[in-house]
């Protein structure tokens, strides 16, 4: 999880007032980084890993598994008796998407050598062990990447209902906001995602199809608008919130290189790596209570987070100059890698839009291309008030 700033974030009718200031100052910041570090070497190369923890509950009189909401109280019970005693404590913890989330990483970077590698699994073994004393009876942490009935009817405990009307930060149908992180950081990214995309996120998983199952396999939703009637596919698992991708675990793994040549060397090995071993672990199957005919999350997760406008989707005439057709959601596998160059308008990958036709130039006559493949020229989605004036110090950027 990414640094948590003090205050409050702006909304978006706000928020897209400054989008091109951003993009402009972006730039500015990224190109000064850029020429400061890109003929430095020898660095040492420094990684370590964040893993993901659910916080369940087993009750045994009802024999039901339920999310538990306690996320803020474990997370500052962690805190306290270990980084803020012990500024070299091997563990740190810290918030997540949701509010049934902690993440836990090593203390310390690990190292470059082979040794390190013997250490990894202590680590993560320690983590677990922390974390475990600290919760209530009948409690305990999940590791699994998707908890097989979020969004289902009475998923938390306590039991809260969703909020499935303007008001809500989600709108949505299944997720209720109490199970978002209580840092404005996470509620106003959700709304904000919603209402620069004009409508909920839309996540259709394919259902898996035995002999029990309908045929079609069509859904009907009681408290629906009629969003969700549009939105819902036929033999699909329909889901309509942030939170059935960024509520999903995982372990993340983060590099810094000795280099850059050697940062996109590893960028570009690890684009064609990562997504083979995600697909071998299998992880995924259930959704929203159902069986899915899919195993991997990626999918999800992209639909999530998914800010496009229906014309940046294609599915309507573009009448404003502000926008142009993306095929990809923001989060999603790169399209070109970084060592290559790789020039394909309206991708995730790196395309530089008519739109941002200036900011382009600027980077192409003070870097390389294969580097502007992998930065997008996106609306920023998260501003806390405040923030918005930047004064390039250099030496806030020599480590």
């Amino acid at each position: 999880m990414g640094l948590l700033s003090q205050g409050s974030p702006l909304n978006w009718e706000e928020a897209r007032k400054y989008a091109d200031h951003i993009r402009k100052h972006g730039i500015i910041q990224f190109l000064n980084i850029y020429n400061k570090v890109k003929d430095r070497q020898r660095d040492v190369l420094k990684w370590g890993d964040e893993v993901e923890y659910m916080l369940v509950e087993l009750d045994d009189n009802d024999e039901k598994v339920r999310l538990v909401l306690n996320g803020g109280d474990v997370l500052e019970t962690l805190q306290e008796q270990g980084e803020k005693i012990n500024p070299n404590h091997p563990t740190l913890w810290r918030p997540e998407y949701a509010s049934y989330m902690i993440e836990g990483t090593p203390g310390q970077p690990y190292g470059g050598t082979m040794s390190e590698f013997n250490t990894v699994e202590g680590n993560m073994r320690k983590r677990r062990l922390e974390a475990s004393s600290v919760l209530k009876k009948n409690e305990m942490l999940c590791t699994i990447t998707s908890f097989p009935r979020l969004g289902c009817p009475g998923f938390t405990k306590p039991e809260c209902r969703p909020t499935p009307v303007e008001k809500g930060v989600s709108k949505s149908l299944f997720f209720p906001d109490e199970a978002i992180n209580k840092h404005p950081r996470f509620s106003t990214l959700t709304r904000n995602i919603r209402h620069r995309r004009g409508e909920k996120v839309v996540i259709n998983v394919p259902i898996y199809k035995d002999k029990c199952t309908p045929s079609p396999f069509v859904e009907h939703f009681p408290e629906d608008d009629g969003e969700a009637a549009r939105a819902a596919l036929p033999d699909h698992i329909y889901m309509d919130a942030m939170g059935f991708g960024m509520g999903n675990c995982c372990l993340q793994v983060t590099f810094q290189a000795c280099s850059i040549d050697e940062a996109r060397y590893l960028y570009d090995q690890l684009a064609t790596f990562c997504p083979i071993v995600m697909a071998l672990s299998a992880a995924s199957p259930f959704y929203r209570g159902y069986v899915s005919d899919i195993d991997c999350r990626w999918g999800v997760i992209s639909a999530s987070v998914d800010d496009r406008t229906q014309e940046e989707r294609g599915l309507k005439v573009r009448t404003s100059c502000h926008s142009w057709v993306t095929n990809k959601s923001s989060n999603i596998l790169h399209t070109c890698e970084s060592t290559k160059i790789c020039w394909q308008r309206g991708t995730t990958g790196g395309a530089v839009q008519r739109r941002c036709w200036y900011y382009g130039k600027t980077l192409r006559r003070n870097s390389p291309h294969t580097i502007i493949n992998s930065i997008q020229f996106k609306d920023t989605l998260l501003i806390p008030e405040g923030k918005l004036e930047f004064q390039y110090n250099p030496s806030k950027h020599t480590s």
